[in-house]
């Protein structure tokens, strides 16, 4: 319908006549009714026991996963505010990597709680204000029961890289792959001052469908996925010399059409001649300053590749070469240096494998797995573990999972919110309420009784118990601590930061006004 105000001059028309408005509870009801939708698409999959979400695309290809971020940004939504539960689940993988189906499961949540509030006339703002107040004491208290860490503990970080294996495909193979994980962060990481930074642009992971899981392998260096360029040259170097180059090997057309006339066979010999005299040139200077190893950027010609038998910027980081861009520069110094460089067969493509880096500062996963999608998954659950690893490493500190937390956060919460007074006291308990869905849905989906399961943990934390989860793999309430079921606090603050905040911005929208070229619905509407 057209926005039309009756005045005594007659009607006016605000909004086009295609334009669609919803006001008031109803833009608020379908909202808040599109957001929860998303929050029960992903909530199956959360915890150890959780399920996986087959995805398959307009040209059929076929994506098995549970990982939050992953199946929201594959089904894309429509619906104004269900896309905002999406840009959550992003926002978090970006920020801290994991945590991402507990983000939108709990903003859900924390809708489904508003609801009931407005059903009994509290308006939305008090409902914000209860939220935000009740957010800022949450992550108060988890910066007070945190446990510091310290980035050289590996004991520790292998721990948190387990436990965010622990709700993959690849939990089976898990000790190996956390061993790879914080062995890969741990060589990466640089000190600043007092504290560490990673930058996860230097592990590069290469995956190929074939052997097990359990054959990922890390590699001190980098793999190539090219091969060597001449079937006479070398397959396997020991004790490289590397040169990196990103000028050509070969004698480059000019940008414009330039045209040589020739008049008699000779000059045409000696054209021919001085072109490879010119290229022999280059070979000559690789070999001068002591090269084995040529990789480059841009073109080979055929005789250099004759003569001669990426990821630059990575390579530099891991050999220790310079990137040249001029042949004439080039001097042994530029060479980086590495154990051993070989072609191998993987599966049925031949990479080159740079190894044995004195000390890299970029290197490879190499991820395998039994088929093609069993190694997109292992790749999206190594993306988590490594993120976990790199959170705690930046920041040291780390709290029980299972959702232990978020159950201690409830009872203190709830109690708190005896100090207020009116409405934003009930604002405050209902936050309190819709944190125990994390825990209530790792019990649910272990196929364990819910209102028993919450009793029973509610109970525990009252004694003081706070480290008290859902041990779904036994189907019981223990101490998540004493499991090594361990997560970073970072991943904890950003969940409760982003979930509120989205929350709290789909109960501000009391009008919706959707203005489209056809006359259709509402986007995503009814």
């Amino acid at each position: 319908m057209a926005s039309i105000q009756q005045t005594p001059q007659g009607p006016v028309l605000v909004l086009k006549e295609s334009a669609l408005q919803q006001k008031g509870r109803d833009a608020q009801a379908n909202n808040i009714m599109a957001a929860k939708l998303v929050a029960d698409l992903v909530r199956t999959s959360l915890g150890p026991r959780g399920m996986d979400k087959m995805l398959v695309d307009s040209l059929g290809d076929v994506t098995i996963t549970n990982d939050g971020a992953t199946i929201l940004k594959e089904i894309d939504v429509q619906h104004p505010a269900a896309k905002m539960m999406v840009e959550i689940s992003k926002a978090i993988d970006n920020e801290v990597g994991d945590g991402t189906t507990s983000s939108v499961v709990f903003a859900g949540s924390l809708l489904t709680k508003a609801q009931d509030l407005l059903k009994k006339d509290v308006h939305s703002s008090v409902i914000v204000e209860g939220f935000q107040a009740a957010a800022e004491k949450a992550l108060e208290i988890l910066t007070e029961i945190a446990k510091p860490v310290k980035p050289e503990e590996t004991d520790e970080l292998i721990k948190v890289a387990r436990t965010s294996m622990e709700s993959k495909l690849i939990s089976e193979d898990s000790p190996s792959l956390s061993k790879l994980v914080v062995d890969a962060i741990l060589r990466i990481a640089e000190k600043h001052g007092e504290k560490y930074v990673v930058d996860l642009d230097n592990v590069k992971v290469e995956k190929k469908a074939g052997g097990s899981i359990q054959d990922s392998s890390l590699i001190k260096g980098i793999v190539l996925d090219k091969e060597v360029v001449h079937s006479g040259m070398p397959t396997k170097i020991q004790n490289a010399k590397i040169a990196l180059l990103n000028c050509p090997l070969e004698i480059e057309k000019t940008e414009m059409s330039a045209e040589i006339r020739i008049s008699d066979p000779t000059q045409m010999q000696m054209f021919i001649e001085e072109e490879q005299r010119m290229i022999k040139q280059m070979v000559e200077k690789i070999h001068k300053v002591g090269a084995n190893v040529v990789i480059c950027q841009k073109g080979i010609d055929d005789i250099a590749q004759h003569y001669l038998a990426s990821d630059m910027s990575k390579l530099t980081k891991a050999c220790g070469a310079t990137i040249t861009t001029n042949l004439e520069d080039l001097t042994e110094n530029d060479l980086g240096s590495a154990e051993l460089v070989h072609q191998k067969k993987v599966e049925s493509d031949k990479w080159v494998f740079v190894e044995g880096c004195r000390n890299p500062k970029s290197i490879s996963l190499l991820l395998r797995g039994g088929s093609q999608r069993v190694v997109d998954e292992a790749d999206r659950s190594m993306h988590d573990a490594l993120m976990v690893v790199k959170d705690v490493i930046e920041k040291p500190a780390i709290v029980a999972g299972g959702g232990s937390v978020e159950a201690y956060l409830a009872g203190r919460i709830n109690e708190w919110a005896d100090g207020f007074e009116g409405r934003e006291q009930l604002a405050i308990k209902k936050f309190a309420e819709a944190l125990e869905i994390i825990p209530l849905t790792i019990a649910e989906n272990a196929g364990m009784d819910p209102i028993d399961t919450m009793v029973n943990l509610r109970a525990r934390q009252n004694q003081g118990q706070k480290w008290t989860g859902i041990n779904a793999r036994e189907q019981k309430v223990e101490n998540m601590l004493t499991l090594n079921i361990i997560e970073p606090v970072a991943v904890k603050e950003q969940i409760i930061k982003s979930a509120t905040e989205a929350a709290c911005m789909i109960l501000r929208i009391d009008d919706v006004i959707a203005i489209s070229a056809n006359k259709g619905g509402m986007p995503g509407g009814h």
